[in-house]
């Protein structure tokens, strides 16, 4: 795909799933290459507009900043804290102003989807929770950790934003199944890339099996106000 921001992070694969057509893009590229703070977020966003994408299911492994939620549970977060610092988070820089509102940042119908599906499932779910995304490649120290836990962050995680808002601003659909990898550093045992790609690997299996399950009811008629996000935030 060619965007006007510059190509994707990787090749865009299409197939269907249960009678729908499903695009999949690999955020960090397939080989895993390309870091979180690195991640062309708005020609990613761009090129799903391109295909017709009204609906984006974001796996997301994240740490914990709650004793209830463990490492191998899944949440899906309704609200999000932006801790990023230097990211191009919007599609209006230029000519036309753009203010979109976020106060319920994610769909309500694909969240509301995704913890049916999880329950059908047997998968321990969690189905609300404030996500903070930091800016990485590094994780939190303990008195960042500390801070996020006492502004009632519940989980932690380096890309959500600005994909969240430049999928609102695109009027597509949204909602993320984040996985929990580790608990952050406010618990007594720092954080380390191994311990978070182990557990990550026995994620893989719930969140593929909830993709699954939802692909094929995701509705193609719309009732929320995803689609219509432009209509009050344009000048």
């Amino acid at each position: 795909m060619h965007t006007p921001y510059g190509a994707p992070s990787d090749i865009i694969s299409v197939g269907e799933i249960g009678g729908v057509n499903v695009a999949f893009l690999a955020r960090h590229g397939k080989r895993h290459s390309i870091p979180p703070h690195l991640i062309n977020y708005r020609a990613n966003i761009w090129a799903m507009r391109d295909l017709g994408v009204k609906s984006i299911i974001a796996p997301s492994a994240v740490g914990s900043l709650r004793e209830e939620m463990k490492p191998g549970d899944l949440v899906i977060p309704d609200q999000f804290i932006d801790f990023t610092k230097g990211r191009k988070a919007t599609f209006y820089d230029g000519a036309v102003v753009g203010h979109f509102s976020l106060a319920d940042p994610f769909c309500p119908d694909l969240n509301r989807l995704a913890a049916e599906s999880a329950k059908r499932l047997g998968i321990p779910f969690h189905g609300s929770g404030t996500y903070v995304c930091i800016e990485g490649p590094r994780f939190s120290t303990r008195a960042e950790s500390k801070l996020f836990r006492s502004w009632g962050a519940d989980i932690i995680g380096m890309t959500l934003v600005p994909e969240v808002c430049l999928a609102r601003e695109a009027g597509i659909c949204y909602s993320t199944l984040a996985t929990v990898t580790d608990y952050d550093v406010w618990a007594d045992v720092p954080v380390c890339a191994e311990e978070v790609v182990k557990t990550m690997r026995t994620n893989v299996s719930k969140v593929r099996s909830v993709i699954l399950e939802m692909a094929g009811k995701v509705p193609m008629q719309r009732k929320c106000q995803c689609p219509r996000s432009a209509e009050h935030a344009l000048q």
